[in-house]
Order: C-alpha cells, then structure tokens, then sequence
C-alpha cells in the first residue's frame, strides 16, 4: 500500500493534539488527526462531545472546559479519524494504523506526539485483586458512560485526582468509605519552598481547597500519612489495610480506587529512540525536546503531557506552540511571526505551570508505594514479583531490556506501560544505582497489538 502524502499527523485527541491540529489547519496545513477512541477529548475530556449535560455538570467546570476545544476541531479543516490505533511511527515520518479492521499508512513531512499521560502504577500488595482499579480508570468509565460504583469505596493515594474523583463520586451519590491520604506532614515541608510561587497561581490552590473542604463537610473519614497500604482478599477485594498515625487500621470494602499521579506516555518516542531524561521531580522518563516541542528526531514533536505533566489547559498551549513551529518549518509562518504569535501563548504557559513545583514536592510518590516488597506483581501481563525482579539483578541482569530475557518482564499485551516505571526503579534499588543509569525498555513496534493477519494486509 502506498502511504497518502499530509503535511502533518498528530496522534492523539486530547486538548495538545486537538490545539494543535486546529491551529496548523488555520494556518493552512493539511492535517491528520488519529484517536484510538470514537469521539475527541483524549482522556481528560473523555467523551466531551458526547456527554448530556447532566454529566457536564456533574463532572464540574474544568472538564466542560475540553467543549470549546472540540468544537473549533470539528468547525476546522483537519480530518479526524476515531477509532484510529496507531502501531508504528518511523523516524521518516511514516505513520501506521489500524483502523476499521484495515492496516492504513500516511507520509507526513511532521508529526506530532500528542498521545498525553497515564497513571503512574501503584505496585502494593493485592493490587491485582478483582474490585481494584485506578481512579483515572473509574473516571474514564465516568465521563465516557456515565458508571459508578454501586458499593461504597475506598479512595487510596494522593494526588489532586483523588479530590477530584471524590468530590464527582459525592455529586452522583456514591458512597465514599474513606478518604486514606499518603501524604505526609514532611510533604508539605519539603513543598512550602514552592509555596510563594504557588501562592501567584491562587485559582488553582482554591479549587483543590474547596474540593478537600466537600470531601470533609461530607463527614468522608480521611486517613492522612498514611503507610504500608496494602489491599486484603483472596479471589476479590475484601479490605484495605494501613497504618495512620501510628495505628493500624482496616477498611472493609470491596471497591478500592488507587491513585499517585499521572506520567508521561513515552512508548511512540521510546520507540523513535529519541533522546529521554530522568525527571527528578515527577520521578518520571520524559522526552528532550526544544522549545517548540521537537524532538532530536527532526520533523518529530511531542506535545502536552507526553512531555512533562503539565494539566489539561498547559497541554492545549503546548500544543498550540508545536502548531507554530511546525508553521514556521514547513514555511507557512515566518520565524519573527512564529515568535510574535508564540509570546503570549508562553505568557499563559508560565501562569499556568506556576502551581507545578508545588503539586510535584508535595505529592510525590512515596518510595514503598513505588518500589514493592518481594512477593509483590510487577509485570501483571507475564505475572513477574518484584522479588523474582531482585534476582534477576543478582544473576547479573542490569536493566529492564535484560529483565525481558531473564523472565518476559515486560513483554506482555501492555508492552510495558503498566510495569516500566517500576521494574526501572526496583533495579536501581536492587544495583544501588539512579533510574536514570538503569533506563528504560527498548519500545518496539507495533506499539499497540496487531495480528499477522491486519500486518499481512498493509
């Protein structure tokens, strides 16, 4: 099959790629955009254009906020294809995808990487219980059809979308059971350093405030410092166990939602081996790139969460930002007109990453939820522990890559997304050595699975 010729491609939905795609096709580029999912909004405005207003509502002001982005998407010239699962993209600026069934390819002279964040894991032991899922995932089932738990729950972890998720819950009527926070005293005296600039980004400080003061006027339990969380049950969830103030307690409940934040989704530039750097802030891979979101694979951008955890309306400027200077490669802006155009847009950026420094010192995963004890899962796909992980590294294996050989560590369905981050840090622990020297798994495609049947027909 012989790819279509675009100007550019930008794979992902959310508020970057939807910025950005609508931004380049204002300034005259043809454009392809791709979603895995039927509708735009990616996963922080999962299902925004089909959503009743009912559910905008109960979902609050921020995620409403996705409509206008969706709707100057559908009033422009990009061409949009849902249900668009990319599998390849080549350092040439080829892009491959499945879509209906049938293997399809574009040639684009820039593409743009816009595929967002996922939730960090959160490797505790029974985490792989039935009845135990991510808030981001109860979120998505939310917004997307409107889903609910029908039991009480318990909400485990830290992290802005925990609030968040608990104060939707509250507005659907869900029972909350517990609020239980790992959040610690000292991790408010390690964030207070950011505070004065925190201070500068006021709205943001007085949503989460106001969200953590429903949660209390509700009468919700909130277990704060809390440690060695671990989830009780032998087919299903049956309880969650910690330890709070120095006390022991456990919560009855068989729906327990974990959460300790978002990270970057670097499988499409883990794939192109564009350059990575260890965040030691967000704890995180995120890709090098320049001031307009390029990668060190010329033609190749990254824009939004994928780049560095940024929040939804950071990620709508960053893409607007990679529009220009796409434009301005491609010779549809002038340089000086690029940078004049860009200005206020990075103006808004710093606003809105003011809060940032902040949000990451005060909730930064805490080691034990990161780094599991010895009988914990770590790569669910191929059912490897952490302690099976401990001994590869003591028979000499150095990293992930290696990890693959000693025990199909991160070959699995997921390809590593679920378990790259921690089998990255329980090697380093285990060498004694920094993530950043151990690195990460070498992606190869097809990134998403395909069969040989879908291959054989491109």
């Amino acid at each position: 099959m012989n790819p279509r010729n675009v100007d550019v491609v930008v794979i992902g939905a959310g508020p970057a790629g939807m910025a950005a795609a609508t931004r380049m096709a204002d300034l005259g580029m043809q454009v392809v955009l791709l979603d895995e999912q039927g509708s735009a909004g990616g996963q922080i405005y999962r299902g925004i254009t089909l959503a009743p207003l009912s559910r905008r509502d109960l979902l609050g002001p921020d995620y409403a906020q996705g409509n206008a982005l969706a709707q100057a998407l559908a009033a422009s010239q990009v061409r949009f294809e849902q249900g668009a699962a990319v599998w390849q993209v080549t350092r040439e600026h080829q892009v491959s995808y499945l879509q209906g069934g049938s293997m399809r390819t574009l040639q684009a002279r820039a593409v743009v990487l816009a595929t967002g964040a996922m939730e960090r894991p959160f490797p505790i032991s029974g985490w792989t219980l039935p009845g135990v899922m991510t808030a981001g995932a109860a979120q998505i089932l939310l917004k997307s059809a409107g889903l609910a738990p029908s039991e009480p729950v318990v909400l485990a972890g830290c992290g802005p979308l925990l609030y968040l998720l608990g104060w939707q819950y509250l507005r659907a009527g869900v029972q909350i059971k517990a609020l239980v926070d790992t959040t610690r005293a000292e991790d408010y005296w390690r964030a207070r350093r950011h505070l004065f600039a925190a201070l500068r980004a006021w709205p943001y400080l007085r949503k989460g405030l106001d969200l953590m003061r429903s949660l209390r006027s509700a009468g919700i339990a909130h277990y704060k410092g809390a440690e060695h969380l671990a989830i009780v049950g032998e087919e299903a969830a049956q309880a969650l166990t910690f330890t709070a103030a120095g006390q022991a307690q456990r919560i009855d409940t068989r729906c327990v939602l974990l959460h300790q934040g978002v990270v970057p989704n670097i499988q499409f530039s883990q794939s192109l081996r564009a350059g990575h750097a260890w965040d030691g802030e967000q704890l995180c891979f995120r890709p090098v790139t320049d001031g307009w979101g390029e990668l060190d694979v010329p033609g190749v951008y990254v824009a939004g969460d994928g780049a560095g955890i940024g929040g939804a309306q950071a990620a709508a400027l960053l893409g607007q930002l990679t529009a220009l200077g796409i434009a301005a490669r491609l010779g549809k802006l002038e340089e000086a007109e690029r940078d004049r155009h860009a200005q206020p847009l990075r103006d808004q950026l710093d606003a809105n990453l003011r809060i940032r420094p902040f949000l990451d010192a005060l909730y930064q995963p805490k080691p034990a939820n990161r780094i599991p004890a010895d009988d914990v899962l770590v790569c669910r796909c191929e059912e490897v522990t952490a302690g099976q992980l401990r001994g590869f590294v003591g028979l000499g294996c150095t990293g992930p890559n290696q990890a693959k050989s000693f025990g199909r560590c991160g070959m699995g369905p997921c390809q590593g997304r679920l378990c790259g981050l921690t089998v990255t840090e329980v090697i380093a622990d285990a060498r004694g050595v920094s993530a950043a020297e151990v690195g990460y798994y070498r992606i190869r495609p097809p990134i998403k699975p395909i069969t040989l049947g879908e291959l054989a027909g491109d």
